[in-house]
């Protein structure tokens, strides 16, 4: 009797602790993802009758041949059972095989449909969300709730049909077969129950304490083995101490190891012997009820055989509940992103952009980086998750309650307090002011990557909320400071910006941008891959390829982070050489670091704490004597003095 097989010990330790409910609103909705897979579930359910049908007449033929055709020296019939006990195993193979087809599609199908949706859910999202949220925990709704939810379909609900089904018809038979000794087998059955349930507490404690404990060491191992981690750990001299930090959590992972075979040893044995008692059962009643010639001795070997196949559905349906609503939490953790309400909307009907003249307004708008948890993910414990680890190398987190106080700080509650200006078509306008001021959260608000909390901001005098995201996306280019590549092809990078450009026009765009000698003196040209995040480029080869990037766009506004401080004196002088022809022409609004594009900006606005504190040209600026003035003397002035 195979009792630990599919309803044993492994499936118990994976459950949690925490017992799921199961909504009849739940059911419904997943029960829609199973819809357009009706006809193959109902193939999988006849299958699975079949299987169950053809599985019953081992015990019945071995029934037969002791108790009629070997007492009877019948050749022929013996031949005929002979035969039958080989076309059993070989028609239950064929069908096992064509179940697992079935059950594979729709396992397959329900993924590929949540995770499509899933996806699109995620496109949907603000900025703000990805913000707040972690990447590995939206890998993980993709991957481990998708691949749960899967095996709720075509695992875990197959699985209890299946057991139910089989319980029923070898219950049935048993009883048909000899009623008493069927009771009393069935009569041990909260024994199994008990064990179940004592045992496999102790093996859900020592299963998850191995997961932490697992996922401690794999988050060390993330952390001091990326190129970033390898790197600090060799310039602070810290690989033996590295080692040592792994040696004790590789020591904690083994330890819970062996804790949890000795315990599964011990289940399995005691499953055993509970085994053991019904089957002592059946054959020493049995066989004293033959001894009076009540029945024969085929009708013992039959409930025999039937007895390992009824011990093992009951106890797997006993376990069902919980490995069922356990299942379901996979569907809850996937529905929670699609059904998490959109922070930037777009209106039933927005409007398409047509002869943008690229006028921007700003209107008394204020914006606070805070969002409200209907926005969020919940927080979601797996065991086991690298993402469940809060501190890496340290124990648990300490806050510190000290406040660090400076002269001029720009800790403040609202990001932006009330901003109001207006660009005007063809102008340049330089954002200036300190670090942490506010001037990237306003560049972040002109595509609406985020919207303020209260005011307007208009383009060609219409509210951006009334303008269909695609159709505002088409005017605006923006090169952030932290410039992003894919691992892939220059061409394929430079493509994501039009998907139709062609070699000419991708070619003319990186004349415009400096790059294009550059990338013609490569071994591969534009067919070079530029590595995870352009690695394999320089900063302002990177910046380069970003702005010709923006320039096949061709939006009629630019918004650029002029952030050159970084870069070389050629690679700086051929970015702004390229800033030129590109902002020629349209409504370019520049962070700027550099005096050269102050003093060419037809408006400065000066962005301290949050507020616009100063505006105006240059000269301006300067006889006021502010925050401008103090800019100018302390960073700017340097570039043409060259101190």
């Amino acid at each position: 009797m195979q009792g630990h097989g599919k309803g044993g010990w492994r499936s118990i330790v994976a459950a949690p602790d925490e017992k799921p409910r199961v909504t009849l609103s739940l059911l419904k909705r997943v029960l829609k993802y199973a819809t357009p897979y009706r006809k193959l579930m109902l193939a999988t359910l006849f299958i699975i009758l079949i299987h169950t049908g053809v599985t019953i007449l081992t015990p019945l033929i071995m029934r037969d041949l002791i108790d009629r055709t070997i007492p009877n020296k019948d050749i022929h019939r013996l031949i005929l059972l002979a035969l039958a006990l080989l076309f059993i195993p070989a028609a239950n193979g064929g069908l096992n095989v064509l179940q697992r087809q079935l059950t594979a599609r729709i396992g397959e199908g329900v993924i590929y449909d949540l995770r499509v949706a899933l996806y699109a859910a995620l496109q949907r999202m603000s900025l703000r969300f990805f913000t707040n949220t972690r990447v590995g925990e939206l890998m993980s709704r993709l991957n481990n709730d998708v691949i749960g939810a899967q095996n709720a379909i075509s695992n875990t609900i197959v699985g209890i049909i299946t057991d139910i089904i089989q319980a029923v018809v070898v219950l049935s038979v048993m009883l048909g077969l000899e009623w008493r000794l069927t009771l009393i087998s069935v009569a041990i059955l909260p024994l199994f129950i008990i064990a179940t349930h004592q045992m496999g507490n102790r093996l859900r404690d020592i299963a998850r304490r191995q997961m932490e404990v697992n996922a401690q060491m794999n988050a060390l191992m993330g952390e001091t083995l990326n190129i970033g981690g390898a790197l600090l750990v060799k310039l602070f001299g810290r690989s033996i101490f590295e080692v040592d930090r792994f040696r004790q959590r590789a020591e904690s992972v083994r330890d819970m190891g062996v804790r949890r075979a000795f315990m599964g040893s011990i289940f399995i044995t005691l499953i055993g012997l509970l085994t053991a008692v019904g089957t002592s059962l059946v054959y020493g009643l049995g066989g004293y009820f033959v001894i009076l010639g009540q029945f024969t001795v085929g009708t013992i070997v039959a409930l025999g055989a039937y007895l390992g196949s009824l011990y093992s559905s009951l106890q797997s349906l006993a376990n069902a509940p919980v490995e069922f609503s356990t299942s379901m939490v996979s569907f809850e953790r996937v529905f929670e992103v699609i059904d998490l309400p959109v922070d930037i909307e777009e209106k039933p009907e927005a409007i398409d952009l047509q002869d943008v003249r690229g006028e921007i307004t700003f209107e008394n708008v204020t914006f606070v980086y805070e969002i409200g948890d209907e926005y969020l993910l919940s927080d979601v414990r797996r065991y086991g998750s690298v993402d469940n680890v809060t501190t890496v190398l340290s124990g648990p987190v300490e806050t510190d309650q000290t406040e660090a106080s400076a002269s001029h700080s720009q800790a403040r509650g609202n990001a932006l307090e009330n901003i109001s200006f207006c660009v005007e078509p063809g102008q340049l306008v330089a954002l200036v002011g300190p670090s942490g001021a506010g001037k990237t959260t306003m560049t972040y608000l002109i595509p609406r990557l985020y919207d303020p909390i209260s005011g307007t901001i208009r383009l060609d005098g219409i509210d951006l909320k009334d303008i269909r995201l695609e159709s505002l996306s088409r005017q605006i280019g923006m090169v952030t400071q932290e410039t992003y590549l894919f691992h892939d092809t220059i061409r394929t990078n430079l493509q994501y910006a039009r998907l139709s450009a062609t070699q000419q026009e991708m070619e003319e765009a990186c004349r415009v941008a400096n790059i294009h000698h550059f990338i013609n003196e490569l071994p591969d040209g534009y067919s070079t891959v530029v590595g995870e995040r352009g690695y394999r480029l320089s900063g302002g080869e990177k910046q380069r390829l970003a702005l010709a990037r923006v320039i096949l766009k061709d939006p009629r506004i630019l918004v650029l982070d002029e952030a050159t401080s970084n870069l070389d004196s050629e690679s700086e002088q051929l970015i702004q050489e390229a800033l030129k022809r590109v902002m020629a022409m349209r409504t370019s609004i520049v962070i700027a670091h550099r005096l050269s594009t102050i003093l060419a900006a037809d408006q400065i606005l000066v962005v301290d704490r949050g507020q616009i504190v100063e505006h105006g040209n240059h000269e301006q600026l300067l006889h006021q004597r502010g925050l401008y003035a103090h800019l100018y003397k302390t960073q700017f002035r340097r570039e043409m003095t060259g101190e």
